[in-house]
């Protein structure tokens, strides 16, 4: 298994608790130092106080919304720089992928998205890319 996010925090953004809870068991093996926020606000504070590398983050959430999150999160950082986020939706629009590319979130998947396809998206964002071979 892959240890790419060993000791990463992760931050997991959902108002659905079984998904929520999906989310942490499929992450906590990896490694990853994991909290949960179940509202907007909640994932501000979160985020604000604990500078996650990585932020899976649902778009329709009580408080404020993932787009209010993901804006609030990535004001002033520059693009590729944590935190990463990773925006999940039920929502099957283009439009709302554009807005969430604009805003600055890394990668942006409809549910239900494979657990293991959010592993491997959040191990890919952390890792530094990989030097070019010496000819």
């Amino acid at each position: 298994m892959s240890t790419a996010l060993e000791g990463k925090k992760v931050l997991l953004v959902d108002d659905d608790n079984d998904i929520l809870t999906s989310m942490q068991a499929a992450f906590e093996p990896t490694g990853a130092v994991v909290e949960t926020a179940s509202n907007g606000n909640m994932a501000v504070e979160l985020a604000t106080k604990s500078d996650p590398d990585v932020v899976v983050l649902d778009m329709m959430l009580p408080g404020r919304s993932g787009f209010l999150v993901l804006e609030k999160i990535k004001a002033r950082k520059p693009r590729g720089t944590k935190p990463f986020v990773i925006m999940i939706t039920g929502n099957q629009g283009g439009r709302h992928k554009m807005y969430a590319e604009s805003l600055g979130v890394s990668e942006y998947f409809t549910k239900p998205v494979k657990l293991d396809k959010l592993i491997s998206t959040a191990e890919r964002l952390v890792s530094p890319p990989a030097a070019p071979a010496a000819t």
